[in-house]
């Protein structure tokens, strides 16, 4: 039988338009890869996309850099897409993106990236286009973006998050580049804290904002005042800024595990969309 070869290519700056088209057949699965791209992901040196032709148009496209993130795949283009991320000889920090594209695309390249540290099948994606005072949530008017000058009280905090939630630190011996990056997302105006007596207690940071949705991520209460309900109010004010500042759908997806802080995000009225999975090297 002849066998129809889909053809791939390594995206460039021409095909931006063509990319973006594709993220938005689903803005809040590929909001990730929709906000790489507007950060120059087609050109940077740091990030590679190779997208799938079918018929002269852009069905599929994987996106890697500091993590892999399949976007529109389906089981015929995953297998063209594997061969090109299985020779690629760089390393990433991550598999992510909707379960059903990252688990299959991992277990076709998993014999040339070799172990990993963890995989997180199961984590429900969830999203609202409600502000929580709709449900009789008040929220926390405390929450505030974070200035440019905190970027050493948000670091803190921060480290801390990624080390529970990653397991391992974010960083090796010098904070800089870390520090650098906490600093990005606060210029951005994307970065939410609380702050008492000159310490964060709460954070939360809009990891990607594109097409109408803002991706939450990064979210941390201090250790001692967790159960409290500082979560539910926090979150809510949150959510509430971004829906009025930001854009019209707020997301996030988080470990089927942490039974506390999905019960936390189902009050505030984010429902389940999907499921994600990341792969964590």
């Amino acid at each position: 039988m002849l066998r129809t070869r889909t053809p791939t290519r390594d995206l460039g700056a021409s095909d931006l338009d063509a990319a973006l088209a594709l993220c938005a057949r689903n803005p809040a699965d590929n909001c990730f890869a929709a906000a790489r791209l507007l950060e120059g992901g087609l050109t940077s040196a740091g990030a590679h996309v190779v997208g799938v032709i079918e018929a002269g148009e852009l069905v599929s496209l994987c996106y890697v850099g500091a993590n892999v993130v399949p976007v529109e795949t389906s089981q015929r283009t995953r297998l063209v897409l594997g061969d090109r991320v299985r020779k690629w000889h760089r390393r990433a920090a991550s598999f992510l993106g909707p379960a059903e594209q990252v688990l299959p695309l991992w277990e076709l390249v998993e014999s040339a990236w070799g172990s990993v540290r963890a995989v997180r099948a199961s984590q429900p994606h969830l999203a609202t286009t409600t502000p929580p005072s709709q449900f009789g949530i008040v929220a926390d008017e405390r929450v505030r973006l974070a200035r440019p000058g905190e970027v050493d009280l948000v670091l803190p905090a921060a480290e801390h998050m990624f080390t529970h939630e990653i397991g391992y630190p974010p960083y090796r011996g010098s904070h800089r580049s870390y520090r650098t990056l906490l600093q990005r997302l606060i210029d951005q105006r994307h970065t939410y804290v609380i702050v008492e007596r000159g310490r964060v207690i709460f954070k939360a940071d809009l990891g990607s904002v594109a097409l109408g949705c803002a991706q939450i991520q990064g979210v941390w209460v201090a250790p001692e005042l967790r159960g409290a309900g500082l979560g539910t109010t926090a979150m809510a004010g949150v959510v509430e800024n971004v829906l009025q500042d930001v854009a019209p759908m707020a997301t996030l997806y988080v470990n089927h595990f942490n039974v506390a802080a999905r019960a936390t995000y189902e009050r505030i009225g984010m429902q389940q969309i999907g499921t994600f999975a990341t792969v964590l090297m």
